[in-house]
């Protein structure tokens, strides 16, 4: 006879499985789910994400996913205000903005200070929730902006939802570096390829990720120099590469150093 903690576990697994299969039955019209990571917070993940993500739009249809559920800000560098609506079937549909689906955290809460002060368990479900509940459609990409680090939610998704590549972020700082080794052992450990890595604020403590990218096998995609006018159009919710050529130029050439396997064409 099972004990009390092995039905609790067999129980807790089988809803665990029911909700799998509900998220990839809701994705299954999409074709490439990347994970944008980093190992440390600050260095510009999300920059990277909503500008590739907006580049992508302009010839394929794609979605932008805020993971960081207690600290959002896609919605800020987008300049997106409104909230999300909720149709008859308590589905969620995102905002649609330069030509992308999107879906942060933010377009839930009233007040943009309020704290979301949940743990770990409580913010995987709510990942799972949007993934399951939120009307996505056909895309060709979905990106994921992942908060930093290696836990709840990046196991969340390697795990339940399903990653086809990270792309991971960092700056040559050396704390920054030693965090994205472990954002890209992370991936190795879960079988998540590594589509490649970006150098943010390159210049500022010198130029390394492109010796680390060959240290560890993987793709260097480019360098993003310390730009003001990519940190101000940021703040007032524009977008780099709409709004700056050489913005747009950096942007460009690190989408063209995209392996050929991860490109919809």
């Amino acid at each position: 006879m099972p004990s009390v903690e092995e039905v609790i576990k067999a129980e807790r697994d089988k809803r665990m499985l029911q909700q799998k299969e509900r998220v990839a039955e809701n994705l299954k019209g999409v074709k490439r789910r990347i994970a944008v990571m980093s190992g440390k917070g600050g260095v510009g993940k999300t920059t990277v994400a909503v500008n590739i993500a907006a580049l992508l739009a302009e010839k394929h249809k794609v979605g932008l996913f805020d993971i960081d559920i207690d600290c959002p800000n896609v919605g800020k560098f987008l300049g997106i205000t409104e909230k999300v609506s909720v149709d008859a079937g308590n589905r969620i549909n995102p905002i649609e903005k330069h030509g992308m689906k999107v879906l942060s955290m933010a377009f839930l809460q009233g007040d943009e200070k309020q704290s979301v002060i949940w743990r770990g368990p409580i913010i995987s479900n709510a990942i799972l929730q949007f993934m399951e509940k939120t009307n996505w459609g056909d895309l060709d990409y979905l990106f994921c902006d992942m908060p930093p680090g290696t836990s709840d939610a990046a196991l969340t998704m390697i795990q339940l939802v399903g990653i086809d590549a990270a792309l991971i972020v960092s700056t040559p700082q050396t704390a920054a570096i030693t965090d994205a080794r472990k954002a890209i052992d992370m991936c190795r450990h879960m079988a998540v390829p590594v589509l490649g890595i970006v150098e943010n604020m390159s210049g500022f403590f010198g130029s390394r990720i492109e010796q680390i990218a060959k240290e560890e096998g993987i793709h260097f995609l480019g360098s993003i120099e310390l730009r003001k006018d990519i940190a101000e159009l940021s703040d007032l919710g524009l977008l780099p590469v709409k709004e700056s050529a050489e913005a747009r130029r950096i942007f460009e050439e690190i989408l063209n150093n995209f392996p050929d396997e991860y490109k919809v064409k």
